[in-house]
């Protein structure tokens, strides 16, 4: 086990490496940042202190090593917006995404998996038609439309909840549950297929015919087994909920790294992007590496590699 953490913290620091590095590419194929960052009439002298003072007049090289070492201490630099450390700005509105992309995960989670488990149990029934009809809808509807028919309904024209800002848990639900839809649908999806395979095993129906009561062999016997795929899948929808958080913070306006990101872009705020991408990058990765090692708990016949 320790060696395996060891590889795979390895792994998380050459996947860190790799996006940044990218990310100094994409800022350096951007142009010049005085552009943006002072007035029409700024004079030559002016231009070339700015770069002075960003050190983006020193060679290429020297600026990735430099840019590489900075960010290893957490050092990503000044926020060309808001003339402050990037990183900072963006751990105070983290928690506001990790909370939207958790309790949308959640949602997904407590729809999903009961559904799958039902589907699977009444195969070729209304039940599961009628699950697979949503498990369609949830992958085929674009979460931004799926947000405004929400806000439609529920806002403006039921007055039930509100349709921006964080202001109470009511705030939450809206965004939440349309973040979650397509994570919900693939889940149950994952789900339905899991069971159907493992309730078709030798072994469930030498169970089953030993009397043991049902509720056992589904618990017991046949969703601990089926389970593998499901908590993997869920990992990596975890990842894709952090990156659909960008749509789903403008539409709602909720204050979180996705709606940061999107202001960082308009401006062209490369610090405080690359800010966003790090800490999304050591997100998805840590969770990734933990997926893998439950994943191994659920089964011991898996091998860490």
């Amino acid at each position: 086990m320790l060696t395996y953490l060891a590889r795979r913290s390895l792994l998380v620091i050459v996947t860190i490496t790799g996006v940044m590095t990218i990310l100094f590419g994409l800022q350096k194929l951007a142009g010049d940042p005085t552009i943006f960052l002072l007035p029409p009439e700024a004079t030559e002298t002016e231009r070339l202190n700015l770069l002075r003072q960003l050190g983006l007049d020193r060679p290429l090289i020297i600026q990735y090593i430099s840019f590489l070492t900075n960010a290893a201490t957490g050092n990503i630099g000044l926020s060309w917006k808001y003339n402050q450390p990037a990183l900072p700005i963006v751990l105070e509105a983290f928690p506001a995404t990790i909370l939207l992309a958790t309790s949308a995960l959640a949602f997904s989670i407590l729809t999903a998996v009961p559904l799958g488990i039902l589907a699977a149990l009444r195969r070729d029934t209304w039940v599961d038609t009628f699950a697979s009809g949503i498990a369609v809808i949830g992958q085929a509807m674009p979460v931004y439309w799926s947000g405004l028919l929400f806000i439609l309904l529920f806002s403006t024209t039921l007055r039930w909840l509100p349709s921006m800002g964080s202001e109470g848990w009511l705030a939450l639900i809206l965004p939440a549950i349309t973040l979650g839809l397509n994570t919900m649908a693939r889940i149950m999806r994952i789900t339905r297929s899991s069971m159907l395979d493992v309730l078709g095993q030798d072994y469930v129906r030498t169970v089953r015919a030993k009397g043991i009561p049902e509720y056992t062999i589904l618990f017991k016997h046949g969703l601990r087994n089926a389970a593998v795929p499901i908590v993997a899948l869920i990992g990596l929808q975890l990842g894709g909920l952090l990156g659909g958080a960008v749509l789903i913070e403008t539409v709602f306006s909720w204050p979180g790294v996705g709606r940061l990101a999107v202001n960082a872009v308009y401006s062209r705020d490369f610090p405080l992007v690359q800010s966003v991408a790090l800490m999304v990058t050591i997100t998805f990765s840590l969770v990734n590496m933990f997926v893998d090692v439950l994943c191994a708990m659920l089964n011991p016949q898996i091998r860490l590699n």
